[in-house]
């Protein structure tokens, strides 16, 4: 089976620093991976790379089986690939509903009955369907949080990303977020998470990859490659996040 997302010998620098290190990777359809390591080895940047939100330097990646490597392609792919951030990026002046609404109509093409039907549908999914009307800072940042998993869902997209889609939440957010995530693993949906989150890795993954340095240090499923690692550097790494 083709994999979904493909990712070749991927090198990218910022300056003198090497962030991808010849970094490469096959997700399947359906399949939930989740990244971890400490910051500034590479997770983001290689999630990024996946849409072309960051442009690599050399190497190939191909989504759903087609090749970053024309802006047509990559608009293509943006259109296919869902992705949530640590911050929420919600446009403050629109309402809730006019935030899930806006980019079905322009780049769906969806008429305004339909994209309110399907927001509609969405904030039921993520347990918030009373705060259609209002604006962004008036909820939580858990609650705001689902709303941007609600609007990129929206797109249907075929894959999500999630970059530390909870890192900027207090703890009492952080389970109502995961539990979304969690619902939309079971449903099939293919993800690559990074995230510190060990509770949702094994109980939403079929794969954890640790990465340092720019490079894919270890993978397994997360029971193996957090009770029984083989690498040191693995090894040290979870000694202080697995308490």
């Amino acid at each position: 089976m083709q994999p979904i997302i493909h990712i070749e010998n991927i090198h990218k620098r910022f300056g003198h620093v090497h962030a991808l290190r010849g970094v490469s990777l096959d997700v399947n359809k359906g399949e939930v991976v989740v990244v971890i390591g400490p910051s500034g080895s590479g997770k983001s940047t290689m999630l990024r790379c996946i849409n072309r939100l960051e442009e690599f330097d050399s190497g190939k990646i191909v989504v759903d089986g087609i090749p970053l490597d024309t802006a047509q392609n990559i608009n293509a792919v943006r259109t296919e690939v869902g992705m949530v951030f640590q911050q929420f990026n919600l446009f403050p002046h629109l309402s809730v509903l006019d935030n899930l609404t806006l980019a079905q109509t322009i780049v769906r093409k969806r008429n305004k009955k339909e994209s309110i039907r399907v927001a509609e549908e969405l904030l039921v999914k993520v347990g918030i369907p009373e705060k259609a009307n209002v604006f962004p800072l008036q909820l939580s940042g858990g609650q705001q949080q689902r709303v941007a998993i609600a609007r990129a869902l929206a797109m249907n997209p075929k894959i999500m990303l999630f970059d530390e889609p909870t890192s900027a939440l207090d703890p009492e957010m952080i389970q109502e977020v995961l539990d979304v995530m969690l619902a939309l693993a079971k449903e099939g949906m293919t993800m690559v998470v990074v995230s510190h989150e060990m509770g949702f890795a094994r109980a939403a993954a079929n794969r954890a990859i640790l990465m340092d340095e720019g490079q894919i240090v270890e993978e397994a499923p997360p029971n193996v490659l957090f009770s029984n690692p083989t690498q040191e550097r693995t090894k040290l790494f979870l000694s202080k996040v697995l308490k």
